[in-house]
């Protein structure tokens, strides 16, 4: 049995995989210097991570038995493709809503405490500076109400904060007195058309002053144009992101420079705990598969 993994980052986790695979197979990485659509053509398992699999890359599979997505987000496959191919698609969810929710709260604490500011701070030998803020009391807003979102409420509530939800479905109202209340907002829900570009500019208008934005979902859930003209009318106290429009995103963007962004590498998701068990789940499908038993997650 032949893996491919098509990710362009999050490397370890093949290690881990390949770790556990049978002695009968085998995993390896997409070299992205040529195309998708050769290195599929004998691969029985294809973990796509971050590659987009699309009805062209699908028609290549000629072995294909199984796509298993080693994360939960699925919106990068073609599912009618697979589905017209009669190839299952499978993920793993609830691995890393723990790691998810503690990479959100990290950013949501950095933004309060000033942390790039704190660091110029500590080089230039000043003591006492600068000012941050207590999240305690102020109020937390969480776009998607899953397995991450509802982590970090926990936690949030654990620090006195207030949290409220934006639920699906939303009406224009509904959205625009959600962002009012709000002097935090964590995204976590996953990308559809519906939360494309949701946080747009009238979502940054409505937030309060000073308010803080943290992106854990897919980057595209902000309007980028939105975000830049925001954080250039100084209304907004800072922006936490861990996924990005482009990725890996370019670190001279003049976005990223800005003293108010904190930017991380798409490593919400990257803990030793929530690897584990995302490879349990792909060796346990794996498993499956060879014993023709039904799969684990499969959502078509």
């Amino acid at each position: 049995m032949r893996l491919l993994f098509c990710g362009s980052g999050w490397y370890s986790i093949v290690e881990q995989i390949a770790a556990r695979l049978p002695d009968d197979a085998a995993i390896q990485i997409w070299d992205r210097r040529g195309p998708l659509e050769h290195a599929i053509a004998d691969a029985d398992v294809l973990l796509p991570s971050n590659a987009r699999i699309d009805a062209t890359v699908l028609a290549a599979a000629s072995r294909l038995r199984l796509i298993q997505q080693p994360a939960a987000g699925t919106e990068g496959i073609d599912r009618e493709a697979a589905v017209a191919r009669g190839i299952p698609i499978c993920n793993a969810p609830g691995t890393n809503h723990v790691s998810v929710a503690e990479a959100a709260l990290f950013l949501l604490l950095s933004l309060a405490r000033r942390a790039p500011a704190a660091h110029r701070a500590f080089a230039a030998r000043v003591i006492g500076e600068p000012l941050g803020i207590e999240l305690a009391g102020r109020t937390l807003g969480v776009i998607g109400l899953g397995r991450s979102g509802t982590a970090l409420a926990d936690r949030a509530r654990a620090l006195g904060m207030t949290v409220i939800a934006l639920v699906r479905g939303a009406t224009v109202a509904d959205r625009h007195a959600f962002f009012a209340a709000c002097d935090a907002v964590s995204i976590h829900c996953p990308l559809t058309p519906e939360t494309r570009g949701l946080v747009d500019a009238a979502a940054f208008a409505a937030l309060r002053p000073g308010a803080f934005v943290i992106n854990v979902s897919r980057g595209d859930v902000i309007e980028r144009d939105a975000l830049v003209a925001a954080l250039a009318g100084e209304r907004l106290g800072g922006v936490g992101l861990d996924v990005h429009w482009h990725e890996p995103p370019d670190p001279a963007d003049p976005l990223y420079l800005d003293p108010r962004v904190i930017a991380l590498p798409h490593v919400a998701g990257s803990t030793q705990e929530a690897f584990a068990r995302i490879v349990d789940v792909v060796i346990d499908n794996l498993g499956r598969l060879a014993r023709g038993e039904p799969l684990r997650h499969r959502v078509a």
